[in-house]
């Protein structure tokens, strides 16, 4: 997962279309904790409002959650509904010109009523009248301007009248002109108005409605969307089951879920859509696109409401799953912002650095003793070839990875970060700890970085611990 991250970081200027319903999502918060006398219904008393981005929005806002640009396309009305939605898009720097403003249209908002973080009801004020063929117009000439910059093209139906047949096709239609992927969230029965799309990802009960002579087996009825409306790829996604992959050359594939407890899978299919899209936009293959809206989703159901994710929680949710191995180990773009994370939050950095070759006791009490002077500790770690320039070409005995796994295992090591020069000087920099530690023999020594810290550490070694005098004794056989 960490090099799926990795590349998508690395694709972080690409841009993503987004054509569908706009929604405004309205949170009213509260406790419940009496009967009401007029009616058998829970009085809840009040305590905060909040609005998020919903339907397409929210879509738009996942993948500006990952790091991506996007263009968002639809309508809004002229009402405080819009506004609030308009102001919403500002904020997370959603660019919003394909946004059309309507006088006899509603902006659509649901409202959900919540106690205890239980949803008690919910009420929604929307059209679902189909927008007209001038304002499809306007939408098609607005896309078509900036086409050129667009990696994929996403439909997000919600049936509220954005996403016509005529409007669909149109984009599809677009999108194949000028080599673009179009992927599809649908809504209804209708699959024909998306004829043709790069993918569509229905859910199991949305792919079951799609036809009428009612196919109970997923199996079959994958192949059968592919063939009937001409999709290069199918997704169903299967809650707790995970998700099943159809593609034209016959390939089925089942990616099992990610496990974590349900709160509320409100938006989950927008983070599966973005997630798709995004990992597209990188260059990603699609079975690492599916793991990644996989591990997404699974965040984004443990949240209450209508969420979203980061790639930074992505790789914690993976931290976790693999008890920390090997994703201690940081690419040096996030190193600066994994320790950033952790300074804003108040922690103390504390960096030591070594070869580890053969980790010993030695090793384990001096970077215990290393992390009680603060809260995390980074382990800069010589590469082979920084080894063999300060060791000898005999060293090093176990490998850079081997290392780093091993050293990923001990409680007291937060971060690794593999390094190629003789010194960790441009490391120490980089990262701007607050304490430096070495080993005691380096009392009347200078130590490398000692410029760069508040302060720095020396801990005596454990006597007669070291990795030389442990292979001095293999060799000797005494």
């Amino acid at each position: 997962m960490r090099e799926t991250i990795f590349q998508i970081r690395k694709f972080k200027n690409s841009f993503s279309a987004i054509i569908g319903d706009l929604m405004i999502d309205r949170y009213l918060i509260g406790e419940t904790n009496r009967i009401s006398p007029e009616a058998p219904i829970q009085v809840v008393e009040l305590s905060s409002e909040s609005f998020r981005l919903g339907g397409s929005a929210n879509v738009a806002f996942n993948i500006k959650s990952f790091g991506h640009n996007v263009d968002i396309y639809g309508v809004i009305g002229n009402d405080e509904n819009g506004r609030i939605l308009k102001s919403e898009l500002d904020k997370s720097n959603i660019n919003s010109f394909g946004v059309i403003v309507l006088n006899d249209r509603p902006t659509t908002i649901k409202t959900r009523i919540l106690a205890r973080h239980q949803q008690i009801s919910r009420f929604d004020l929307e059209s679902k009248t189909d927008i007209s063929q001038e304002i499809e117009d306007q939408i098609l000439e607005q896309l078509e301007k900036n086409i050129y910059k667009y990696s994929s093209i996403l439909i997000s139906d919600y049936a509220k009248g954005v996403i016509t047949i005529r409007l669909s096709q149109k984009i599809i239609e677009l999108a194949k002109k000028y080599n673009i992927s179009v992927f599809v969230d649908p809504k209804g029965k209708n699959y024909e108005k998306y004829r043709g799309a790069y993918l569509i990802k229905p859910n199991r009960k949305e792919a079951l409605e799609s036809f009428d002579n009612n196919i109970s087996e997923i199996d079959k009825l994958g192949f059968l969307l592919l063939e009937k409306y001409n999709f290069d790829k199918v997704i169903i996604t299967l809650s707790e089951d995970g998700m099943k992959l159809f593609e034209k050359n016959g390939n089925l594939a089942t990616i099992p879920t990610k496990g974590r407890e349900v709160f509320d899978v409100t938006g989950a299919g927008d983070t599966v859509l973005s997630a798709l899209a995004v990992s597209h936009n990188s260059q990603l293959n699609l079975l690492s696109a599916i793991n990644f809206a996989n591990s997404a989703s699974a965040i984004v159901v443990s949240k209450v409401g209508t969420a979203t994710t980061s790639l930074d929680e992505i790789i914690e949710l993976e931290e976790r799953e693999n008890n920390n191995i090997v994703n201690k180990v940081f690419y040096r773009d996030e190193v600066l912002k994994a320790i950033e994370k952790a300074k804003n939050r108040g922690k103390k950095i504390i960096f030591t650095n070594g070869c580890f070759d053969i980790l010993h006791s030695g090793h384990v009490t001096y970077l215990n003793k290393a992390k009680e002077l603060g809260d995390i500790l980074v382990l800069g770690l010589n590469s082979d070839n920084s080894v063999k320039r300060l060791k000898g070409e005999s060293r090093p005995i176990n490998n850079e990875l081997d290392r780093a796994i091993v050293l990923s295992g001990l409680k007291a090591v937060d971060y690794i970060f593999i390094f190629e020069e003789d010194t960790p000087y441009e490391l120490i920099k980089l990262i701007k700890p607050n304490i430096l530690v070495k080993g005691g023999d380096y009392k009347n020594r200078e130590v490398v970085g000692s410029d760069l810290v508040e302060r720095v550490e020396l801990i005596d070694f454990v006597e007669g611990k070291s990795t030389t005098a442990i292979i001095k004794k293999i060799e000797c056989g005494c």
